[in-house]
């Protein structure tokens, strides 16, 4: 297969390729760079491209394949780093150039796995300013390769972007309020993010403790489960890092789904769906009811006070993150997220405490829910492919910036696991998503949910003309 052709494979399938030794992993990254070449001055997904890194690794995974010591299903595949990520020897930004000459001495726990499972890094991609919602005014943002008016997502964008695009083929992001989920809707590809603790965050910039959560996104849910069991699993240097036993996400059926119990509210997932977004989601309910998934009607707890409490509490441990530098670097920081810590700062602990308390509750109905349902079908966002120029003006209307959030910050105050999918196009030809939701540590059943329907449709195959 010629090396030009390769580059909208899915992670797996290029990965057989390589270990049935039909290519050579040295002439994919070579053709993998020369792509970013052309492409990135137009789609400015990278932040740091690390093609000497990617060339010497390429070609330790040439030597070993060649020796039959495959280490296993990412081995020799190309993919790329959220620029939070700490990767030894090469610079990492978190989209802040404040940290412009940070080089880490270590790699992150993250980094570290997918080294270990012999993926080849291409390089570190572009993010918002500390990974929050606007982008430092010194950086181009990524451009979403659908549709250059068309918002690319945050703060995961590069990632994205770069996925969609056949610059790498897999990424991590992070998901804060909703970073793997928006930039996967917004770019049209597949994103996991998985249960809180559930993948250690040593060596990755924090933006607050609590809600952070590190994940893949990649072309399919099969690459995202691949990937998964790569990452995930216990930390010593990360003490929230879970203990629970790390399955091997590929593993179970992927024809039907029969037995699996889906929620659906119609009042939370059905009421102020633009017309591209309804019909995906009345789509994704058609194919898994063809796949056998067993429906239940349920009430999902009001989200209300979760769209409200989630700026003040990311605030407050945004504060925390960035103490070491703000407010003694005020000045080096963009208004979003400089005006983002303030907000934070001036909050009051009984203030705090109180928001404290109503997560707790809501994640505790949150969870009780799905003692009756395997899954919940959500959309990824109410309104699909917004543009650039309304997501200017986004903070400045409260009522579009809670309905933004409504299907993505709940579940990082409840540190739910969620795959986010492809499910269509708007008339724009840009990408529509949905959500499937779970129970803690449930993210197998997510990844087979999400292999089987992409086994019986075909969004997940589609790719912008580059």
């Amino acid at each position: 297969m010629p090396i030009d052709d390769l580059h909208d494979l899915s992670a797996l399938e290029l990965a057989r390729l390589m270990h049935a030794r039909r290519i050579s992993p040295v002439e994919v990254v070579q053709g993998m760079l020369a792509r970013i070449e052309r492409l990135e001055p137009t789609l400015h997904a990278y932040a740091t491209v690390t093609a000497e890194l990617a060339l010497e690794q390429a070609r330790a995974a040439e030597a070993k394949i060649a020796a039959r010591q495959i280490i296993g299903p990412l081995h020799g595949v190309p993919i790329a780093l959220k620029d939070l990520c700490y990767t030894k020897g090469v610079t990492t930004a978190a989209g802040m150039p404040i940290h412009r000459d940070f080089v880490p001495t270590y790699d992150g726990t993250v980094t570290e796995r997918l080294r270990r499972a012999g993926a080849v890094l291409l390089g570190k991609l572009q993010l918002t300013e500390g990974a929050f919602a606007d982008h430092h005014p010194a950086i181009t943002p990524p451009v979403n390769p659908w549709h250059r008016d068309v918002w690319s997502g945050a703060s995961s964008s590069g990632s994205g972007v770069a996925t969609a695009a056949g610059l790498c083929f897999g990424s991590i992001g992070s998901d804060t309020g909703g970073s793997i989920r928006f930039p996967s809707a917004a770019n049209g590809v597949t994103g996991l993010k998985p249960t809180w603790g559930r993948v250690s965050v040593y060596g990755a910039f924090e933006l607050a403790a609590s809600l952070d959560h590190l994940g893949p996104m990649c072309r399919t849910a099969a690459d995202c489960g691949a990937m998964l069991s790569a990452i995930a699993g216990a930390d010593v240097n990360d003490p929230s890092a879970s203990r629970e036993p790390v399955p091997n996400y590929l593993d179970g059926v992927d024809t039907d789904l029969r037995g699996i119990r889906v929620g659906f509210d119609e009042r939370y997932a059905g009421d102020g769906l633009d017309e591209a977004t309804a019909r995906c989601i009345a789509d994704a309910r058609d194919v898994l009811q063809r796949l056998g998934v067993e429906w239940r009607s349920v009430t999902f707890p009001d989200v209300t006070p979760m769209l409200q409490d989630w700026g003040p509490n990311c605030a407050v441990e945004t504060a925390v993150a960035h103490e070491r530098t703000y407010p003694a670097r005020r000045d080096e920081y963009g208004p979003g997220l400089g005006g983002f810590i303030e907000a934070g700062r001036a909050l009051t602990a009984m203030e705090y405490q109180k928001i404290l308390l109503r997560r707790r509750r809501f994640a505790g109905r949150v969870a009780a829910l799905f003692e009756s349902v395997d899954l919940l079908l959500i959309p990824a966002q109410p309104f699909a492919s917004p543009s650039v120029e309304r997501m200017k003006t986004l903070g400045s209307v409260p009522d579009e910036l809670m309905a933004l959030i409504r299907y993505t910050a709940p579940f990082d105050m409840t540190g739910s696991p969620t795959i986010t999918m492809p499910g269509g196009f708007t008339s724009r030809v840009t990408p529509v998503a949905f959500q499937l939701v779970a129970a803690h540590f449930d993210e197998q059943r997510l990844v087979r949910a999400g292999r089987a329907f992409q086994r019986a449709t075909d969004w997940h195959t589609r790719h912008p003309k580059l």
